[in-house]
């Protein structure tokens, strides 16, 4: 009986990988990766030129992304069957050799594959590869610290209500929002009434070849691509400077 790898990829560019992720991809026999339908995949594309000649793909093509609103019925059971029906398929795969899973960012961190991992425990070995996470790439790209000595991050999804958006981001001192998208105009909102909007930068597709950072108060809220990250920084305590130089 094979494992079922589940390998990180990091935020977008493949010199970001590990070591053990580049490894692993390049002697890999079979691979999946999640993409939507009619797509060639994120994950897929990072890593196509590391693929062996004859290696074996299976593309697990989501049901539904943004079609229908995510927190209806209809939603989950789609995404509920999507699981189920890959927890089998995986396993029966892993009987022929190790699969690896590929993942954007790190798997255990808001990846796809964690309902997937959670489904196999008990059936076949899974082993995690962690990537470092899309965010730390974006805080990178727009190369300010994230934060300073005592700073409280608070890590938000673009999906929660928008009185829940503003609550946390008073509280917060330093605020990464992710599954911006369509929710980017709710989030400017959010920050706005926070009183933090002139702190916040949009990062879309950070470390990609098509990078690009924009203070949030002069990006276009209409469009906004999926891979995009709003970020407000931290300005906590820090060594100050020597007054004579």
């Amino acid at each position: 009986m094979g494992k079922v790898i589940c390998a990180g990829l990091g935020p977008g560019d493949p010199d970001l990988m590990s070591v053990r992720a580049d490894r692993l991809i390049r002697g890999a026999r079979q691979i999946a990766y999640f993409r939507k339908k009619g797509r060639e995949g994120q994950a897929r594309r990072i890593v196509a030129h590391l693929l062996a000649p004859g290696v074996v793909e299976h593309a697990m093509e989501y049901p539904v992304t943004t079609e229908i609103p995510f927190d209806s019925p209809d939603y989950n059971r789609l995404l509920s069957g999507f699981y189920d029906d890959w927890t089998r398929r995986l396993t029966a795969l892993a009987a022929q050799g190790d699969i690896v899973v590929l993942c954007e960012g790190d798997p255990l961190f808001y990846g796809s594959f964690m309902h997937l991992h959670a489904r196999l425990q008990g059936i076949v070995e899974v082993q995690i590869v962690p990537g470092i996470p899309g965010m730390t790439g974006c805080w990178n790209a727009v190369g300010q610290p994230m934060t300073w000595g005592d700073d409280a991050m608070t890590v938000l999804m673009g999906t929660l209500p928008e009185p829940d958006l503003i609550r946390h981001i008073r509280a917060a001192d330093a605020v990464v929002v992710m599954k911006t998208g369509r929710n980017l105009p709710k989030i400017a909102r959010a920050l706005s009434a926070a009183g933090r909007m002139g702190d916040a930068w949009l990062v879309e597709r950070g470390t990609m070849p098509n990078q690009r950072v924009t203070p949030l108060a002069q990006a276009d809220l209409a469009a906004c691509p999926y891979f995009a990250t709003v970020l407000v920084h931290g300005h906590g305590r820090r060594p100050l400077a020597d007054a004579a130089e």
